[in-house]
């Protein structure tokens, strides 16, 4: 993954409503969700939600299709795994990254 959408993912996630959404996505699986009932589910409006959506979607975190009249928005599992790849690609110098490790090592 190239640093930019690195950067791009991450400025996108540094949002509390966004982060909250894109956790919502991740939780709703293959499935999706509509905005509708993201909406509701985390109590944002409309407007606001749309716009969340589109700087996500944009990021490239999240993939949106239509079924019928309805959008249905994913988390996209691809590129969330490749962000994290990135973020964790050195992890701990070699070393095991488990919890009881780095505790040990009081890294």
């Amino acid at each position: 993954m190239k640093e930019a959408a690195v950067l791009k993912a991450l400025a996108a996630l540094s949002q509390a409503n966004r982060l909250r959404l894109f956790r919502s996505l991740v939780t709703a699986g293959h499935a999706g969700a509509t905005p509708t009932g993201i909406g509701r589910r985390l109590k944002v409006s409309p407007a606001t939600l749309s716009f969340h959506l589109k700087e996500l979607t944009h990021a490239g975190l999240i993939t949106q299709e239509r079924s019928g009249r309805n959008l249905i928005y994913r988390a996209d599992y691809a590129h969330m795994a490749e962000l994290l790849a990135y973020l964790t690609e050195n992890c701990c110098q070699g070393d095991s990254c488990d919890a009881a490790a780095t505790r040990a090592r009081k890294c």
